[in-house]
């Protein structure tokens, strides 16, 4: 039955990943809650299934003339060093540390998404 779960689980992490939302704000939470995982394995899981999407994306959208490729090192450096080492403080923190952590950044997330639901209500209105 886990099998039908983590199938379920992961269907909507991508489509919800396709709508422009990511999908470890689905997957995560749903591998920890409803399946047990812990969160170090659930964050990295995650990460780990992020690599052949961004493949994908990158090659969709270098096809379809969307990449620009200057100052791709000065993106690209800091990004893989603030990765590797936040990918080491996470390995470093406590599991439930890092749980309570993420859920603060999923309420952040929700705040901000409420807020701009809100301001572009309220700009409508005005218009």
């Amino acid at each position: 039955m886990s099998f039908i779960y983590i199938v379920l689980l992961s269907f909507a992490a991508g489509l919800l990943g396709g709508m422009g939302m990511g999908g470890g704000t689905i997957l995560i939470p749903a591998l920890t809650i409803f399946l047990g995982v812990e969160q170090h394995v659930a964050q990295a899981a995650n990460l780990a299934a992020f690599i052949p999407m961004a493949v994908i994306s990158l090659k969709i959208h270098s096809s379809n003339g969307l990449v620009r490729t200057g100052g791709v090192l000065a993106a690209i450096l800091p990004a893989v060093a603030v990765s590797v080492l936040g990918a080491l403080f996470a390995a470093w923190l406590p599991s439930e540390v890092l749980r309570r952590l993420f859920g603060a950044f999923l309420l952040s997330l929700a705040a901000n998404q409420a807020f701009a639901i809100f301001r572009g209500a309220k700009n409508k209105k005005s218009d």
